[in-house]
């Protein structure tokens, strides 16, 4: 399984970024997935995971301004991210459990000045 995320960048206070995660080696049917993001000196948290079944769910602080998104067909994930806030400045993780073995892509970076 790989995951290779993208759209990372810098952006200015109540701006918009799209990551995109392309996964390989999975069946995207079945699988669920997830953004997760790292601040400098804070834990990774969960940002947006979106179900096999699409089921979505958000965490408090990016509810309203951020979607994920799933294209089953491309095996692609997205996280549509609007109005963002200096806050919102982490490393963005592409994640998934599949087969009960969680994955991680590769980080992209987004700075988000004010």
């Amino acid at each position: 399984v790989q995951l290779q995320a993208s759209g990372g960048g810098l952006v200015q206070a109540g701006g918009s970024l799209r990551l995109s995660c392309a996964a390989s080696g999975v069946n995207a049917k079945i699988a669920a997935f997830g953004w997760y993001r790292q601040a400098p000196g804070q834990q990774r948290e969960l940002v947006a995971s979106i179900a096999s079944d699409g089921t979505k769910n958000y965490a408090d602080s990016v509810q309203g301004r951020f979607a994920i998104s799933r294209d089953n067909v491309w095996r692609r994930v997205y996280l549509q991210m609007n109005t963002l806030e200096p806050e919102d400045t982490a490393v963005y993780y592409c994640h998934t459990q599949y087969y009960g073995r969680h994955h991680w892509g590769k980080g992209t970076q987004v700075t988000v000045s004010s």
